[in-house]
């Protein structure tokens, strides 16, 4: 694993002068809105070029991989330490602690909050999915241990901690709770709450309660505060096939691209989209994680109001998933996803249906399919390939591998 990842370095940094060389080249986008936005959206810091399963030198308008997320340039990632405990975002306002403290239970994550006093302030709250994801740093990936990994975090402001192997957790086992309980249950109907994994780069529904236990299961906590409009959506149907969202300042297209394709092939559609000036705009992208993730609606599921996790202005196609139930897509995003035994083989991708995964129970016996992570979860699929390569699904929840996702593409508003 240290020669891999040794040579996943090397790998990264002679790219990096192709890279520089080529970035004239690059597409930038930035609102010609002056106008602050309460929901910023910040960027995923991924500032590297990938292929189907390992960097590139940055690609040109025309060749395959061009529009993907570290061409996507917006504002930095600015924070301030306040000397004080605490951390302040300064695109979105939200104000943050800083330590990693000690795992909780849910409802001791939510009490706590009322009580905490950091700073000598007295609003702290859980954060939302969303202002959670907020923080996440795509240049992340985990290995074998703790000095093999680079946390999905910006460890210069942010303490961080892995599971403890000595106590018989895996590495990734370090979990944050968010304030949003799914609205469904995952597993064998166990009561949910979303959470982000700043070790493997994912967002899933983690149960309030051990499955086999019923013991109350706990994860970190990071309390949040300021900005309280963030992460709220004020969609606008324009009556074209777009939608804006005037909290972020993005564009989106009504509907999707009604069919599933790999990754490369989703960013030349694309492409393809901007030369045909699709619904009258020509510069389209493919959304990355953050921007996606933006438009998440975690009041909604297929199991509770028969629908994708998502406004009901925008149309989602409709699916017959692996077992055959009516269900929806998971829809790709520019981003690369460094986990996996080949870094750079995966991208992120968001799932607006149920997050599937092939479940044995505890004494054994044949997979069952199972929404295992919660709709509106995030995780990643092979760039190419076949799925059915993937009978019963990939890592220890089975999770589903698809690879044919959808397309819904996105502009800046000007």
């Amino acid at each position: 694993m240290k020669y891999s990842s040794l040579l996943f370095s090397i790998t990264l940094f002679l790219s990096l002068s192709a890279h520089c060389q080529t970035m004239e080249n690059t597409f930038t986008y930035q609102s010609a809105n002056k106008e602050v936005l309460p929901y910023t959206i910040n960027d995923t810091w991924q500032s590297f070029c990938f292929g189907n399963s390992s960097v590139i030198d940055t690609p040109l308008a025309g060749q395959d991989f061009y529009g993907q997320d570290a061409q996507q340039i917006k504002r930095a990632v600015s924070f301030n330490d306040n000397g004080d405990g605490t951390v302040t975002d300064l695109n979105t306002g939200l104000v943050w602690v800083k330590a990693r403290r000690e795992k909780v239970t849910w409802e001791k994550a939510v009490a706590g909050a009322k009580t905490c006093n950091l700073g000598g302030y007295n609003d702290w709250r859980m954060p939302t999915i969303k202002e959670l994801y907020s923080l996440i740093n795509f240049n992340g990936y985990s290995g074998f241990s703790a000095a093999e990994s680079t946390p999905y975090l910006d460890t210069k402001y942010f303490e961080i901690a892995f599971g403890n192997v000595e106590k018989s957790e895996r590495l990734i086992d370090a979990q944050d709770w968010s304030a949003n309980e799914y609205v469904s249950t995952t597993m064998h109907e166990d009561a949910t709450v979303f959470g982000v994994n700043f070790i493997d780069g994912r967002i899933k529904g983690y149960p309030k309660f051990r499955p086999r236990t019923k013991v109350p299961n706990s994860l970190y906590v990071r309390y949040v505060r300021g900005n309280p409009l963030y992460g709220q959506n004020k969609f606008v149907d324009n009556g074209n096939k777009t939608i804006s969202d005037n909290s972020t300042g993005l564009m989106w297209a009504k509907t999707d691209s009604g069919s599933g394709m790999n990754w490369k092939d989703a960013l030349a559609w694309i492409q393809q989209k901007n030369e045909e000036k699709y619904l009258g705009y020509s510069d389209w992208r493919l959304p990355n994680a953050k921007e996606l993730q933006s438009i998440v609606d975690y009041s909604r599921s297929p199991a509770t109001t028969n629908s994708p996790a998502i406004d009901p202005s925008f149309n989602c196609t409709k699916i017959n998933n692996e077992s055959g139930q009516e269900d929806y897509p998971f829809y790709w995003t520019s981003t690369t996803h460094l986990e996996g035994r080949i870094r750079g083989e995966a991208a992120v991708y968001i799932c607006f249906g149920r997050g599937l995964g092939f479940m044995r129970g505890p004494m054994g016996g044949n997979p069952v399919l199972l929404d295992v992570h919660g709709a509106g979860c995030q995780r990643s699929d092979p760039k190419s390939g076949n799925a059915s390569n993937y009978p019963f699904g990939r890592g220890p929840q089975g999770d589903v591998i698809r690879i044919l996702n959808f397309v819904r593409p996105v502009r800046t508003l000007k």
